[in-house]
């Protein structure tokens, strides 16, 4: 009977430590899973609502539908983070050129960085890309997907007065540019 329960544990113990392959039956020592295929993919599970996601764990990750990405939780489980790791989707970006009429001084003016970006991203001319290139480059779905800066500008000609969480900027016009004005608009992945 002692032999019985010796090998009963000596079993579970390996259980316990035993790695996990899927289609291998060595599966990589690093790895506690280990998937291989020549023809199939891992699904991630598919999530809209990542708050409906309870104290999800540091480096919890998951497909964002939303913001259309794979997302991991580099927060706490009190306190998620969640960073796309799509590589087109890099942490942060410079705003597309847009124009900024100087030739009014004006107090209270407004931009829609946000819309102005999106509608940059979406149904590009055929003869503005290359000839395999889809017509819309990937952008982010919600305005507040995003963190707005201005990160630079020439303060002769424009005041910031603020920018909002839908990335909407105001800001005044004191003085008509020159060809040295300019502003640094970045965006950053929440």
């Amino acid at each position: 009977m002692n032999k019985i329960i010796t090998l009963i544990l000596v079993m579970f113990s390996y259980s316990i430590t035993a790695q996990v392959g899927i289609n291998t039956s060595s599966p990589d020592p690093s790895s506690s899973l280990d998937i291989t295929s020549s023809s199939k993919g891992l699904l991630l599970p598919r999530i809209s609502n990542l708050s409906l996601v309870t104290n999800p764990a540091t480096g919890l990750v998951i497909f964002d539908t939303n913001k259309k990405c794979i997302s991991q939780n580099v927060g706490t489980p009190a306190t998620p983070d969640w960073v796309c790791l799509s590589p087109y989707s890099a942490r942060f970006f410079y705003m597309p050129s847009v124009v900024f009429d100087t030739t009014t001084i004006a107090s209270g003016q407004t931009k829609d960085l946000y819309t102005l970006y999106k509608n940059q991203f979406s149904n590009i001319p055929t003869n503005a890309r290359s000839t395999s290139a889809p017509a819309t480059i990937p952008f982010f779905p919600n305005a507040t997907d995003l963190y707005y800066y201005v990160t630079g500008y020439d303060s002769t000609v424009f005041r910031i007065n603020s920018i909002s969480n839908t990335g909407v900027l105001n800001y005044d016009v004191l003085a008509n540019a020159t060809p040295a004005s300019f502003i640094n608009i970045v965006f950053v992945v929440k």
